[in-house]
């Protein structure tokens, strides 16, 4: 495994990072711009982005887990309001099943077809439903079902609002193998794992940009050593978990499902661990006004935290990896 991105994975980056340093989020106030949003989204659309995992002529995805990663991270770190993770999931639904003439552009739109999670016993939600109509859920056994969204739901995560999927109107539409499901579990265990190393920079340059700008008693407080070991220990939390990510992300089309599943569990679970760590530092060396509404230091967290529960965090994906291990139940 190589974990240097290649030319073409390199300039995709840059192409990401362009358009969230230009279109993302630089203030609370910029969530409520609906004409930035509406920049942001049109780009992300033209881009292609949502479009990553479509059937290539064999049936493959058109580009790696690395490829949706390098974006999820990009959008992530700028707080993109843009949909991204429930489109690529519900693509890749697409993609496994083979469903496209079921579930095609005429019946949901393409571009606002999400991916729905649902946890045994809860009713189903579907992120990123800004203007969103229907969803696509994935059953545990399999079974993929159609469905329209009729209820808003709340959201800790001010960038990526949710709705309620209803048990009415929900149509089957393909299933997967056991193979295929573990393989989807394992992307979108990566998708939110990127996000969460995504925010987690956000986070850290937005403190570190603070730091060396804020002075107290004639210095600016990022030369003091309680500080900057603060933004070191996050800095280390987010080398680590990037680490995870990589292997995780080339693991996803690279690996057996079952190795895939335990790999980007792995990934998740480091990264859950120190998502909120991270973003709570940031909280911390902002002082009084890191607890403010103005403060950019609370979207990000809310942002970690909702990237955290989809799919679970720390507990649920240590025990997949020990499962994976035949040491479940051990936990």
């Amino acid at each position: 495994m190589d974990v240097r991105y290649t030319a073409e994975q390199r300039a995709l980056c840059q192409a990401a990072r362009r358009v969230i340093d230009r279109l993302g989020s630089r203030a609370v106030a910029d969530l409520a711009d609906e004409r930035r949003a509406a920049a942001l989204d049109e780009a992300v659309e033209s881009s292609g982005w949502r479009e990553l995992r479509a059937p290539d002529d064999r049936g493959g995805p058109i580009a790696s887990g690395v490829e949706v990663a390098i974006v999820a991270e990009e959008l992530g770190r700028g707080l993109a309001d843009a949909p991204f993770l429930g489109p690529t999931l519900a693509m890749e639904l697409r993609r496994l099943a083979r469903a496209s003439q079921a579930v095609d552009r005429e019946t949901v739109g393409l571009r606002r077809n999400l991916a729905a999670l649902a946890s045994p016993g809860e009713p189903a939600l579907a992120i990123d439903a800004r203007d969103a109509g229907s969803a696509l859920l994935l059953a545990a056994d399999g079974t993929l079902v159609a469905a329209g969204l009729h209820e808003k739901a709340g959201s800790i995560d001010l960038t990526r609002p949710m709705a309620l999927i209803p048990n009415t109107e929900a149509v089957t539409v393909g299933s997967l193998t056991e193979a295929d499901r573990q393989r989807w579990t394992a992307l979108a265990l990566t998708i939110t794992t990127a996000d969460l190393v995504g925010s987690m920079r956000g986070a850290l340059d937005l403190a570190v940009t603070y730091a060396g700008q804020r002075v107290q008693y004639g210095k600016q407080i990022g030369s003091f050593q309680a500080v900057a070991h603060l933004l070191a220990d996050a800095l280390v939390q987010i080398e680590g978990a990037r680490a995870a990510l990589l292997y995780a992300a080339w693991g996803v089309d690279s690996l057996a499902p079952p190795d895939a599943v335990a790999a980007a569990a792995s990934a998740k679970a480091y990264a859950a661990r120190g998502a909120r760590l991270v973003c709570e530092t940031c909280i911390q060396v902002h002082g009084g006004i890191g607890n403010t509404w103005e403060c950019l230091a609370h979207v990000y967290l809310r942002r970690t935290l909702l990237a955290t529960d989809v799919l679970g965090g720390v507990g649920p994906n240590l025990a997949r990896v020990l499962e994976h291990a035949g040491l479940g139940g051990h936990l």
